[in-house]
């Protein structure tokens, strides 16, 4: 049996009124690297801060092992102004600074970070360094709250090789389900004031969810048809003295009976965005545009052309230019020179994590959504999207001023959906919304027929949404008229080459001859896979074609029925019944290519034995 390093037994935390868990319980096990997920406010940070005792448990215990070595990674960062690397490092850390210095390159820190002031570093070299200092602490268990928020791309690899290859364990919160996918072994659910432990990593944790759903459901319904065959053997025979007994003794049973609380349904919220209004080919081209704040250029000699139907992922390190790049394109940050240009029709549909703070307060969510929302949208349009954003019931009728940071962010993005803009430029739209959430958000964008500029940490998210890339370095934007894989293939190379230094070194040198002797078979199965990806990757894009024609197709046929009625009328809803179930044929073959391609890739990556470059 596995030695508990750490563990929390009948753990309760509230705030007020408010309780975030109650008699919750779960252990942490040598070597297990767990993801720690749940909704927005359910205690996930509350509880690592009890665990490190910065804060306490109301009720409860965390009970540590004798052997625990802890190290704790916050959100926020703990440095002193003017504090370089060595000096952070030497404080945080137990182990001697040359040794650090060692280990650092693995990290891609080399001698100049070291002496430089830590405040002055992007974000993901602070992380590293961070880290680092974890390191030098020899723990056997570590804490990471958010680790992945705002991280650059190659920080994120950084990271993640990191985790793959710690051999201790690690308690992880994240919203990002392509790093839990590749970085954990254990879900821990914190919901409804419980925590509950799954084996297996996020997809894993979604399948048992379904399971549980579909077993929980199924007792549900047998307990109802139960509940209802006494609710009628009562009325029949109640006023019968010969049964009274008998009805008595099922009154009693049908008291006994525990009610089965199903929580509210989490199947893939659908999310509708509004088709845009019709524009020219090219809806905003830059021409010698530069972009800056008072006399100091971020970005120079800006030369784009964003097309009709283009789906833009913007990459780059923090601090590189990438929300300034969307301001420009938004018209919300004048050109120090050159031009911004849009299309003809083209109205921006701009969100960014300020716009939250333009809402009326006195309105109500669906006051503040129907207000942004186009002439031509419906009020049902307006509820259902609230809907899938998270405002379920009576949410939809509070108002803006008692809303949380998260939830204005929420109303402002459903207020940018709304619009029908051909333009939609999207700040890190996926913070503050839930796995499901995201989910339907990514399908939604997927399948948009207008264009898209978004910058995002969520790589799942940009991978699935984007068809080019524009990567920003050094000042300048250059267009990848490529997919996010293949950004990353050529990226990932040289990165993998830093953090993978060690594993090759450690790499076996016995057995040669067997290993060249199965080359070939591994050869042929590698061809067949990338011939089988390629073909279906092509299946893919003419599918995004013919459901992007089929769009077209209803905007036509909805303006044709407004004219219409009687016979005609008839007729176009029929083809319009009948192009919409050949789109929900299209999107459902569309995704169980994605998860052949998604499994092709990941045998490939075990036949080359190492990490498939294309999974960023």
């Amino acid at each position: 049996m596995a030695e508990v390093l750490l563990q929390v037994h009948n753990g309760g935390k509230s705030f007020g009124a408010r309780s975030l868990f109650a008699g919750a319980s779960f252990a942490a096990n040598v070597g297990e690297h767990i993801g720690v997920i749940g909704p927005n406010g359910a205690g996930k940070s509350t509880l690592f801060r009890c665990l490190v005792g910065l804060d306490h448990l109301d009720s409860g215990d965390v009970i540590q092992s004798s052997s625990l070595r802890l190290g704790y990674l916050a959100q926020e960062d703990d440095f002193v102004p003017e504090e370089t690397v060595e000096d952070y490092l030497g404080k945080n850390s137990l182990t001697p600074i040359w040794e650090l210095k060692s280990l650092g390159k693995k990290l891609g820190l080399s001698e100049k970070h070291f002496s430089s002031v830590l405040t002055e570093l992007s974000g993901g070299y602070r992380m590293r360094c961070k880290l680092l200092a974890l390191i030098g602490q020899q723990p056997n268990l570590l804490l990471l709250d958010e680790p992945t928020n705002y991280l650059d791309l190659e920080s994120l690899f950084v990271l993640e090789s990191f985790l793959q290859d710690f051999k201790g364990a690690f308690l992880l919160i994240s919203h990002d389900r392509e790093f839990l996918r590749r970085t954990t072994d254990h879900i821990l659910e914190i919901e409804g004031g419980e925590f509950t432990k799954f084996n297996g990593n996020i997809d894993d944790y979604f399948e048992q969810k379904a399971l549980i759903r579909e077993q929980l459901e199924k007792q549900a319904l047998s307990q109802e048809s139960k509940r209802s065959e006494i609710l009628k053997f009562a009325a029949k025979f109640g006023a019968k003295a010969t049964k009274a007994r008998q009805v008595q003794s099922r009154l009693k049973q049908l008291d006994r009976m525990e009610s089965i609380e199903l929580s509210p349904l989490q199947v893939k919220a659908k999310i509708q965005i509004p088709p845009p209004v019709h524009t020219g080919k090219v809806v905003l081209e830059a021409i010698d545009l530069q972009l800056g704040y008072g006399d100091q250029p971020v970005l120079s000699d800006v030369q784009l052309s964003i097309g009709r139907q283009d789906h833009i992922g913007i990459v780059g390190i923090n601090g590189a230019g990438k929300s300034t790049l969307l301001k420009g394109f938004a018209q919300k940050l004048p050109p120090q020179s050159g031009q911004a240009k849009l299309g003809y029709n083209v109205d921006v549909g701009y969100y960014a994590q300020h716009v939250a703070e333009e809402l009326n307060a006195e309105d109500t969510v669906y006051e503040a959504m129907m207000r942004k929302a186009h002439s031509d949208v419906l009020p049902q349009e307006v509820k259902d999207l609230a809907g899938s954003l998270l405002f379920s019931g009576e949410d939809i009728n509070k108002k803006v001023a008692v809303l949380s940071g998260g939830e204005k962010a929420r109303v402002s993005l459903g207020q940018i959906l709304l619009k029908k803009s051909p333009l939609l430029i999207l700040d890190e739209p996926t913070n503050h919304l839930d796995f499901h959430t995201v989910e339907a958000l990514t399908q939604a964008l997927h399948f948009y027929p207008g264009s898209l500029v978004v910058v995002s940490h969520d790589r799942g998210f940009i991978k699935r949404i984007a068809t080019k890339i524009i990567e920003i370095r050094d000042g300048h934007a250059s267009l990848y008229p490529g997919t996010y894989d293949e950004y990353v293939w050529s990226q990932q190379k040289g990165v993998m080459g830093l953090v993978g230094t060690e594993r090759s070194q450690d790499a076996p040198s016995t057995g040669e001859s067997s290993a060249e002797s199965s080359k070939v078979n591994t050869k042929e199965r590698r061809k067949e896979l990338d011939r089988q990806i390629k073909s279906q990757e092509k299946r893919c894009l003419e599918i995004n074609r013919e459901i992007k024609s089929l769009e077209a197709k209803t905007l036509e046929l909805n303006e044709k029925l407004m004219t219409e009625s009687g016979d005609q009328a008839q007729r176009l809803a029929k083809e319009l019944g009948d192009i919409q179930g050949r789109n929900t044929q299209l999107e459902e073959e569309w995704f169980e290519l994605q998860d052949t391609i998604e499994s092709a890739k990941t045998e490939i990556e075990s036949l080359r034995g190492g990490k498939d470059p294309s999974i960023s």
